[in-house]
């Protein structure tokens, strides 16, 4: 059972920056798929952004150019790199994961983290 736990969350002015950091326990991390979703309160839970097992990107359009996702294989951990922040990035961000590549292409993961709550001010 693979477990993950974020980190780094927080309340930050509108324009800054915060990193996010999931780390995860159990089976073999380089044959792990990754992701981010986020939770807006009275919103429902949507996708942020992905990393395959091999590095392939996806990013959703609302956080092209400014959210940034990267992975360290050998800490066990993926980041995301969040930048020029505005207010409506403020939600609980969950990192999420699967060994199955078909099931990140569809947004469907196994495992969850319990969630980071990032706030930015305006």
């Amino acid at each position: 059972q693979v477990q993950l736990v974020e980190s780094g969350g927080g309340l930050v002015q509108a324009g800054g920056s915060l990193r996010l950091s999931c780390a995860a326990s159990g089976r073999t991390f380089s044959s792990y798929n990754l992701g981010w979703f986020r939770q807006a309160p009275g919103k429902e839970r949507e996708f942020v952004v992905a990393i395959s097992y091999d590095g392939n990107t996806y990013y959703a359009d609302s956080v092209k150019g400014r959210f940034t996702i990267s992975r360290d294989n050998a800490k066990n951990t993926v980041y995301l790199q969040m930048n020029s922040l505005k207010p409506e990035d403020t939600a609980v961000y969950y990192c999420a994961g699967t060994y199955s590549y078909a099931r990140l292409l569809k947004y469907v993961y196994d495992h969850w983290g319990q969630g980071t709550q990032v706030t930015v001010s305006s």
